[in-house]
């Protein structure tokens, strides 16, 4: 498939390519001295300087045939290679098939990694030492760039080694995050909530945790939960994992509790991506990073 966004710049690489070629053939061909035995000698240009002569000498045959023959290896790359725009030329090459082939060929290589752990449950490899060692390392290539090494995470990125999921923490409800993806988003509500009413809802869903709140803010931010936030986060603050509304009772923060953080959350909202990996890794290694993931809550 093509890169280019337009046909037109297709035919223009295409003309530079070619007309770059035939210029020089061109030029080769102005200066064919070399057909004409009398002008085998220098000439004197008539321009002389202290002594010194500048002489006319014809471009040599070597030179000459040397040129020619490039512009037909020019050519040639041109018909065999996609060279000329969106031509994908007659083998039909690209940088994309040739790594598709040797990650293929990579993929067939460890195939015998994993084989020796099939059948096994998810339980039975987070228990596996050797299966534990490949999922870590999968999990440093591919998911500790968010999570951290050590799988605690970080600001707007979930810490893997408690017990607070958004979606579910069990293997199944895993696997289905790490394969596909998610895309949580908190809806802006700056269009219902006015920021004195965010602020009391903000000490509000603090006191949820037991943190220090405004205790005469409280009220009024149960009530105006109540009416703006229920709907995601329930009606005793404790989320929704069908939704990946996150628990707002157990004193765990994807952001931060602060009140300014908390407030700017509910007014302008917010969105988080978790990429999918089931076009980067083997169903193998999605299950091995499952089991290590799982793992991390789940065993000592």
């Amino acid at each position: 498939m093509s890169d280019f966004f337009s046909s037109g710049w297709s035919y223009w690489i295409t003309i530079i390519a070619l007309g770059g070629v035939f210029f020089c053939v061109w030029l080769l061909y102005t200066q064919r001295s070399f057909l004409n035995k009398d002008a085998s000698e220098a000439t004197d240009t008539g321009h002389e300087w202290d002594g010194i002569t500048e002489y006319n000498y014809p471009v040599p045959t070597w030179w000459t045939v040397m040129y020619i023959g490039l512009c037909i290896v020019g050519l040639a790359i041109m018909f065999l290679y996609p060279a000329l725009g969106s031509n994908p030329g007659k083998v039909g090459f690209t940088s994309q098939k040739e790594v598709a082939q040797e990650q293929a060929a990579q993929l067939e290589a460890i195939k015998p990694v994993y084989a020796k752990f099939d059948g096994q449950s998810i339980e039975q490899l987070a228990a596996n030492a050797d299966a534990r060692a490949l999922g870590e390392r999968l999990f440093l290539n591919n998911c500790a760039q968010c999570h951290g090494s050590d799988a605690k995470g970080s600001p707007n990125f979930p810490n893997l080694t408690d017990h607070d999921w958004l979606y579910g923490g069990s293997p199944e409800q895993i696997q289905q995050t790490i394969t596909e993806g998610r895309h949580g988003i908190m809806a802006p509500l700056a269009a219902v909530v006015t920021p004195e009413e965010a602020k009391q809802v903000a000490h509000y869903v603090r006191s949820l945790s037991g943190l220090s709140s405004d205790s005469t803010l409280v009220p009024l931010g149960q009530e105006k939960f109540a009416q703006a936030c229920f709907a995601c986060h329930g009606a005793d603050g404790k989320g929704n994992q069908l939704l990946g509304a996150p628990n707002l009772t157990d004193n765990i923060w994807l952001n931060s509790s602060s009140v300014d953080v908390i407030v700017k959350t509910i007014l302008e909202g917010r969105q988080g991506t978790m990429p999918a990996q089931k076009n980067t890794l083997t169903p193998e290694q999605i299950r091995m990073l499952t089991a290590y993931v799982w793992g991390l809550s789940n065993t000592k």
